[in-house]
């Protein structure tokens, strides 16, 4: 009997940024949208990309439990981003994106996940996109609206988002959130007693 192919889900953790970078990110993808002139409705929510797999849908429970495992110890923090930047992609194309002014925390995440998975450490640079896998004369287009433009915006990171999406669909799904264990430890507690 022939051994049928097993199907993989493309998995993906993500940080999701606070709905008011959410709402301003979204803007900005219906500028590209309307200036390029393709359908406005076909970009994904904005998020910060952590760390991307595909394997067969049994080993997610085993994915979930290790994740678990790594974000009870894991603290929250801030994300503060300042400016759109612009980059040139592995397939002579370019990318416009939200950069990320204080990667090291995002980055120090993305390091926990690899080791987590006994994976060798990759480069990282952590940011929301834009417009991706533009050809030279797109990203001329964009670039005197977008290139270098100030997008000052922070908010709190305490927790990722594991997404999956079966085969063939362009839509990812909700696997589970994860809360990360601690909150921003205070070295300074506010009170010291009751009073």
């Amino acid at each position: 009997m022939e051994q049928e192919q097993e199907v993989l889900h493309d998995y993906m953790l993500v940080v999701h940024p606070d709905a008011q970078t959410v709402q301003d990110v979204s803007m900005y993808k219906h500028l590209i949208a309307e200036e390029l002139g393709s359908a406005p409705g076909s970009f994904t929510q904005a998020h910060i990309a952590l760390f991307r797999s595909e394997f067969p849908e049994r080993y997610e429970q085993v994915f979930v439990t290790m994740l678990e495992g790594l974000v009870a110890n894991q603290s929250a923090f801030t994300v503060y981003t300042s400016r759109i930047d612009h980059a040139r992609q592995s397939n002579g194309r370019h990318m416009f994106y939200v950069n990320v002014a204080n990667p090291k925390p995002l980055e120090d995440l993305h390091k926990k996940v690899l080791t987590a998975f006994e994976l060798e450490p990759a480069s990282y640079r952590p940011h929301i996109a834009l417009a991706r896998s533009l050809p030279p004369h797109q990203f001329t287009q964009l670039s005197p609206y977008l290139s270098g433009k100030v997008f000052v915006r922070s908010f709190h990171c305490h927790s990722f988002s594991l997404m999956k999406r079966a085969a063939g669909s362009d839509r990812y799904e909700l696997v589970r959130e994860f809360t990360f264990g601690k909150e921003v430890p205070s070295s300074n507690p506010l009170f010291h007693r009751a009073a």
